[in-house]
């Protein structure tokens, strides 16, 4: 089950047009990486809950046979009077148990994970202590720094392992423990009947609080893998970023190295001699970079994007299509359409700036259109 039924409100504006599952981590979206991981380990029914843009997850994915996957859908939201789809989320454990109730889905041990996140968990592994244990429901969590406590869900366990209380995003002198809550479940068929039908329900807040209440067999494992939580947009440019550093294992850059860790696609068209490159750098296909640019990675450049000439892009990463104009400057920013997002996560529109920074390298004209309404 891959939970991808949110808006993602804060990774916005990333999410303006795109459902969180969708956010493109080196081009490709961060829900593949967990099918793909997924079919590794010969996991091949995935049901996904759908809402916000449920349209763009399943065009993409449709029915999961290029990934060696069988993905079935569960939309949540109505269509209104007036035509208009309407999300409608029922919360992570109404969303499960709105399948449930509709074709009995749930009749194995089920691994639930969030549809936000990279993972290189061991699933055979964590599924061999989720058994050995009886537990009916495990949450794998990952230890995490005292001083990083209040970004997570906390668990709190006794020795064995047995989850015994929860506390969401607690101070470093509230904090009862480092384990943080990765959004990874592990569930028997059983929990589905602790679960309301036709009511919002959540895993986090409604159902994980009722388990431990009745005192049925639910664990925490503490594992030791890759959980990369695309939580904001600082969050996305600092993956982004580290990955074309080198710092994320089995996490490779595509396209073709023309240079020490400078990439390209295909069909760019960059003036290599007049211009200055510190890698590591990405060029997605079809870019443009003019006489007198400099990119200073690590910095991702989208493809289709025009880089005009004598302008600065450093640690940044621009999305598909986007001209920088000539003279401008882009710093530890992530440029989406209309909006930039510096890393500390102040996001501007283009028509905060004076100069004409960036507009759609689609558009003919090298300047953004006015609107005179």
């Amino acid at each position: 089950m891959i939970l991808a039924a949110g808006k993602g409100t804060r990774v916005r504006p990333l999410t303006y047009d795109l459902p969180k599952p969708m956010i493109p981590i080196l081009g490709k979206p961060v829900m593949e990486y967990l099918v793909e991981h997924l079919v590794r380990y010969g996991v091949q029914d995935i049901m996904v809950n759908v809402s916000y843009l449920h349209e763009k997850i399943e065009q993409y994915f449709g029915d999961g046979q290029r990934l060696g996957a069988h993905i079935g859908y569960s939309f949540e939201g109505y269509v209104d009077d007036a035509g208009e789809v309407n999300p409608h989320p029922v919360g992570s454990a109404g969303g499960m148990r709105k399948i449930q109730d509709f074709g009995g889905f749930f009749d194995e041990t089920t691994l639930v994970i969030c549809g936000d996140a990279l993972i290189d968990l061991d699933i055979r592994s964590a599924l061999f202590e989720h058994k050995r244990k009886g537990a009916l429901v495990s949450v794998i969590t990952k230890e995490v720094p005292l001083e990083q406590v209040s970004s997570y869900g906390i668990v709190v366990t006794d020795d064995d392992g047995r989850v015994r209380s929860f506390q969401e995003k607690p101070t470093q002198e509230q904090a009862l423990s480092r384990l943080a809550s990765t959004g990874i479940y592990i569930m028997e068929p059983e929990v589905l009947d602790l679960i309301p039908s036709d009511t919002f329900f959540d895993i986090g807040s409604d159902l994980f609080p009722l388990i431990v209440e009745k005192g049925l067999p639910f664990y925490a494992q503490k594992r030791h893998f890759n959980w990369i939580d695309i939580g904001n947009v600082k969050d996305f440019l600092t993956v982004q970023l580290d990955i074309l550093s080198g710092r994320v294992a089995q996490m490779y850059v595509p396209g073709v190295e023309v240079a020490e860790r400078v990439w390209a696609g295909l069909n760019t068209r960059i003036d290599w001699d007049n211009i200055e490159i510190q890698g590591p750098v990405f060029f997605g296909s079809g870019c443009h970079v003019e006489a007198g640019a400099k990119i200073i990675g690590p910095a991702w450049i989208g493809h289709g994007s025009h880089i005009c000439k004598n302008t600065v892009v450093e640690r940044s990463v621009l999305f598909e299509y986007t001209r920088i104009a000539e003279g401008s400057r882009v710093q530890d920013a992530v440029v989406y359409g209309d909006y930039t997002v510096s890393h500390s996560g102040d996001i501007r529109h283009i028509s905060e700036f004076k100069d004409n920074l960036w507009n759609d390298a689609r558009d003919r004209r090298l300047k953004p259109r006015v609107n005179t309404d």
